[in-house]
């Protein structure tokens, strides 16, 4: 076998096979080291299964508006096995796809763990391949707290491995994470408790997003221990008892899910061998071309801190491989105005600035239009969330800097909108734009102050 690469990626996400996948097409000899299934996090343990289960808690709320409209419709309990094994069935065919992609792209698999032996060779399965560029995309691993009693509990790996639906849930973290674990075993029938530390969920997002989705999760039936810092966990005879720093207890869970952060896949690389630097929290830093402090060595995707997000990693893959290969210096990823979606029930999606953060950067000149109304979806329902927005705009001219959606579809509403933001849309600009009705988008051309 080949031993020398024109390039190496380390991790086979969603990173490592952008990375590898455009080389290739630029006819280079590339490798990539994985040695698990292709996909990475977001395929196997992450973004996908997480939308099935997310549209399966939807089709479950549906269900239950549907008498509303004149259709007969009783819900039963969730076969939470057909479930998995269809979710599994579907990742697996993604798995094969990415397993073709690669062979017809000439890119050669290494399977194993990789580990560094100097500044341009790595070590897997004992035998040692060199590279003229290595990249490392690695990803993350959800983390366990060191709490006594944490073995007990599963994190968002664990949850995409049970076979059988938990009855009583306890999610630990008001994150991202925590709210779309809580939001789907909720809505599939599972009696859920949310234990965060702070007054309520998302609190690093913009108040209208955080605020409503509070509300809303409590509306829906998940229980939210607020101020509830987490100190151990208890095996008990009725269940899991969940201890809190100040004493207080909730027991009774048959369940509990961790979902207290992530943190970057670098510690058993070897990183020294090859002099790269990374921070004690396993993070490795780069420059905004990727580049790590070693020449030849880069790290894109989770493992540099940066924007954790699928299409980032995808798109540093991209731009790094267009620099490298296709005389195209200039070439990176500009991290400004990502716009992210978080898919809890209902979603959130959001771009640009927070207002607080708008008005700390601007001081003056932040003009703020915000909207909250029902639906037309649930017209006929006695069930289902309002819909808020918000837009966030600065200078005399109303630059749109920070755009956030909480409500049905703020998922797909979120993309076009985000391009706006991006090319420096106006408040003007949305209002000389025509609404499509009835529709919940129109609301954001024709918002209006007060």
């Amino acid at each position: 076998m080949q031993r020398h690469f024109d390039l190496i990626a380390i991790g086979g996400g969603s990173g490592g096979l952008a990375v590898t996948k455009r080389a290739a097409q630029l006819g280079k000899r590339a490798a990539i080291v994985e040695a698990s299934r292709l996909g990475g996090t977001c395929v196997n343990n992450g973004c996908v299964p997480k939308k099935i289960m997310w549209y399966a808690a939807n089709l479950a709320h549906a269900v239950d508006d549907a008498n509303g409209y004149g259709i007969p419709a009783t819900r039963g309990a969730t076969d939470w096995p057909t479930l998995v094994e269809s979710r599994e069935r579907y990742i697996e065919a993604i798995n094969g796809n990415w397993q073709k992609t690669i062979d017809n792209a000439g890119i050669t698999r290494l399977e194993g763990f990789a580990r560094f032996t100097g500044s341009n060779t790595v070590e897997i399965n004992n035998v040692t391949y060199t590279a003229d560029h290595i990249v490392i995309a690695t990803g993350g691993r959800p983390l366990l707290p060191a709490v006594p009693g944490a073995e007990l509990g599963i994190t968002s790996d664990g949850f995409f491995q049970l076979q059988t639906q938990p009855k009583s849930v306890a999610v630990v973290g008001g994150g991202y994470i925590g709210v779309e674990l809580s939001g789907m075993l909720q809505g599939l029938g599972s009696a859920v408790t949310l234990f965060i530390r702070d007054e309520k969920v998302l609190h690093t997002f913009d108040t209208i997003l955080s605020d409503n989705l509070t509300e809303e999760m409590v509306r829906q039936g998940v229980n939210i221990e607020k101020k509830f810092s987490v100190a151990r966990l208890d095996r008990r005879a009725q269940g899991i008892a969940v201890t809190a720093e100040d004493g207080r207890q909730r027991e009774g869970f048959d369940c509990v899910i961790w979902a207290v952060g992530r943190a970057p896949n670098t510690d058993s690389l070897n990183l020294a061998a090859a002099g790269i630097h990374s921070l004690s929290n396993g993070i490795i830093p780069v420059d905004e071309y990727q580049n790590t402090n070693r020449p030849g060595i880069y790290a894109i995707g989770d493992v540099t801190g940066h924007a954790p997000l699928t299409p980032v990693a995808i798109a540093a893959g991209r731009k790094l491989a267009e620099r490298l290969f296709n005389n195209k210096p200039l070439s990176k990823v500009d991290y400004r105005d990502i716009p992210s979606v978080v898919f809890s029930h209902p979603p959130v999606g959001t771009v640009g600035l927070t207002e607080a953060q708008a008005r700390e950067r601007f001081v003056d000149g932040v003009t703020v239009y915000t909207t909250r109304f029902k639906p037309m979806r649930y017209a006929l329902s006695s069930h289902g969330p309002r819909t808020a927005m918000k837009l966030v705009c600065v200078g005399e001219e109303e630059r749109v800097v920070g755009l956030h959606i909480i409500g049905d579809s703020a998922d797909e509403m979120l993309q076009g909108f985000a391009v706006a933001v991006k090319m420096g849309a106006t408040k003007a600009d949305l209002d000389n734009t025509i609404a499509i009705h009835p529709t919940a988008a129109e609301e954001l051309v024709t918002m209006k102050r007060g």
